[in-house]
């Protein structure tokens, strides 16, 4: 299965480019792949030839290997099992050393934090039982303390280290405020820590590990080598943290910045922030292609506070942009030129103006209507995401359908479901309500939800949709599409994997609408991992049908939206859609009709604003933005990018 990663659009001519200057500003060597699968092959070799190379130089000496918990090494470990597979490792000799446990945990719970590494890899492999050395959340109380110095003293020395970074940096459980001299432990996690490990316990905080034993930073630094893992937007923050910041307690990885021998593996999304992707042109010589050029004229606009038509010959020779000088100058033709591109971006048509001169607006304006069809991975991204873009469309006559790939079901509340039931119950609809609450009392934590309790959930998802959809016109019977895709229907956080099956639904129905307009998420930074999968599956079929002869594809534009977690940069837009005050109510409105997603949300990530907030904010950002550039001031902006 193919995964999805942006369009490059010029930045750092790294060819022949010498190392130093390449890592001139990164305090640990930072390797940039396209994505995860990538960096994680990657690492899968190395850590091959590490292994292969010990046993030929210290035959009969363990090869000691950390590895990691949590979600950044899955795709690793796959790798490994691959190439042991292959018979490209033994891993007999190797001594596997996990970095953290909960604490306590039961025998053989389904929530304990190594399931998955016994799953994905050690079950997998030619590993000795007894070379596997995981911290035992088992331990009674009264000995914890001298098992962890045991276990500590087992751990030094690791020949090779693998940890993935955390959102705050903690590496292991070693949270802000970790002693640099810390050793393996037990650890109280902080609240926020566990609203994350949350999702694992059916996102009730209330039943999560309240503590955890952790290897400490000082038992990490002694390991001989170190690789650091970071994979995707959620992440950028951090990694710019650890690899340029200052060494800080605040952020534990930091202190890896002090070892002799440590990189840190990053793809294009994590590693965004980063002044070698940030300003390119500070670290050396460019492809100034457009969207590169317009990239730098909008860093420079921040960095001196000015509209694009104030910029300066002297800015742009202060700021290391001479080079764009001399090859694309004068710099009043650079700015002249950027912001002509800026106000071609803005649109009040997203389907294309009838009768109008298309040349430099970002729609044809032919055919009309179009025929336009909206992928949502959830019931609701759709009115968050583009809600105003989505209203616009209906409104302006276009024949507009909306996908809604996943049921959502996991993210509907227990007391939303008996609040519900109780309604159904009170009008004389039916009484089941001690029934379900029957079954609801019956789950639990870390074991799969009862499909019974899902059936309900998905219905609940399925018909705020429909009453988000009619609230602005749309024919919920005939446009509105729930494609239940398989992958999602698991029954908890861990998805099953995408296959042709989810690829197939969407084709058939990409097939029967023949869109002339797709819009679909570009929001990686969705913290469950849903809008991956989704936009995936979406592109992986469009690229079938095209390979099957559907050659009326090639005049269909694909527009990429971003939801409530991230916006997209400016210089990254090909549209921009200004909505009024009153479509903002309008699509204000559209989002509250996903009652069950007010305020109770079993996964809202670390943001605590509900949805219809940060998508207000989200725009009326991005409008404030638009208009510091020297555009025209506007309520909001929805903004987005054409995939080509």
């Amino acid at each position: 299965m193919k995964h999805f990663s942006l369009p490059k659009d010029g930045g750092l001519i790294e060819e022949n480019l010498p190392k130093g200057i390449l890592h001139a500003h990164e305090k640990i060597t930072t390797e940039i792949y396209e994505d995860s699968t990538a960096g994680c092959d990657k690492i899968a070799d190395l850590i091959i030839e590490s292994i292969n190379n010990h046993k030929k130089a210290s035959p009969g000496q363990p090869f000691k290997l950390g590895l990691s918990t949590g979600l950044s090494p899955i795709s690793l470990y796959r790798w490994l099992v691959r190439r042991h597979n292959e018979g490209k490792v033994s891993f007999k000799g190797v001594e596997v050393y996990s970095i953290d446990e909960y604490y306590p945990t039961g025998e053989g719970i389904a929530q304990t934090r190594n399931k998955r590494l016994f799953d994905e890899f050690l079950d997998k492999i030619d590993i000795n039982p007894e070379s596997i050395h995981i911290p035992d959340g088992t331990v009674p109380q009264d000995k914890v303390s001298e098992y962890c110095a045991e276990f500590d003293q087992s751990a030094q020395g690791l020949d090779l280290l693998v940890i993935g970074v955390g959102e705050d940096g903690q590496i292991g459980f070693n949270e802000s405020g970790a002693s640099e001299k810390s050793r393996t432990r037990t650890v109280l996690l902080s609240y926020q820590s566990r609203k994350r490990q949350a999702k694992n316990f059916n996102g009730d905080v209330m039943v999560t590990p309240k503590s955890a034993i952790t290897m400490g930073i000082a038992t990490m630094m002694s390991a001989k080598k170190i690789f650091l893992m970071a994979w995707g937007e959620k992440k950028a923050e951090v990694v710019k943290s650890v690899v340029e910041g200052q060494v800080d307690p605040g952020c534990p990885a930091s202190f890896l910045q002090k070892h002799d021998d440590v990189v840190f593996y990053t793809d294009e999304m994590s590693s965004s922030l980063l002044t070698r992707r940030v300003a390119p042109w500070m670290v050396g010589p460019c492809d100034w292609t457009p969207k590169l050029i317009r990239k730098a004229v909008v860093w420079l606009c921040e960095k001196v506070r000015k509209p694009i038509l104030k910029l300066t010959l002297k800015d742009y020779l202060e700021n290391s942009l001479g080079d764009l000088l001399e090859l694309h100058g004068p710099f009043d033709k650079i700015n002249i030129d950027v912001f002509n591109e800026f106000q071609h971006t803005i649109t009040g048509w997203p389907g294309g103006k009838p009768n109008a001169d298309d040349t430099t607006r970002p729609v044809k304006s032919t055919p009309f209507p179009k025929k336009v069809l909206i992928f949502s991975p959830h019931p609701d991204d759709d009115v968050i995401s583009m809600g105003g873009t989505f209203i616009r469309l209906v409104h302006q006559g276009h024949d507009v359908h909306v996908a809604y790939e996943t049921s959502g079901d996991l993210a509907v509340h227990d007391d939303v479901v008996l609040q519900h039931l109780d309604a159904a119950r009170q009008i004389g609809f039916g009484d089941r309500f001690d029934e379900v609450k029957a079954i609801i009392n019956s789950k639990r934590p870390g074991e799969p939800e009862p499909k019974e309790l899902l059936a309900i959930k998905a219905a609940i998802r399925r018909s705020e949709a429909r009453g988000a959809d009619r609230s602005f016109g749309l024919d919920d019977n005939t446009n509105v599409h729930f494609l239940n895709l398989p992958f999602y229907e698991s029954g908890g956080v861990t998805k099953l994997p995408r296959t042709q099956t989810d690829i197939d639904i969407i084709k058939e129905l990409v097939l029967r609408l023949k869109p002339d307009q797709i819009y679909m998420a570009g929001d990686l930074a969705d913290p469950h991992g849903t809008h991956r999968v989704c936009t995936e599956a979406a592109l992986e079929a469009i690229e079938q049908l095209r390979a099957e002869g559907n050659a009326w594809l090639d005049e269909t534009t694909i527009w990429l939206y971003r939801g409530a977690w991230m916006e997209w940069e400016l210089w990254r837009v090909d549209m921009a859609v200004p909505l009024s005050p009153d479509e903002v109510v309008e699509k204000r409105h559209a989002i509250f009709r996903h009652l069950s997603q007010k305020d109770i949300v079993p996964f809202p990530g670390d943001d605590p604003r509900e949805f219809w907030q940060r998508a207000e904010e989200r725009t009326q950002n991005t409008a404030r933005l638009y208009n510091e550039l020297g555009m025209a001031e506007y309520q909001a902006i929805e903004v987005f990018l054409r995939l080509k």
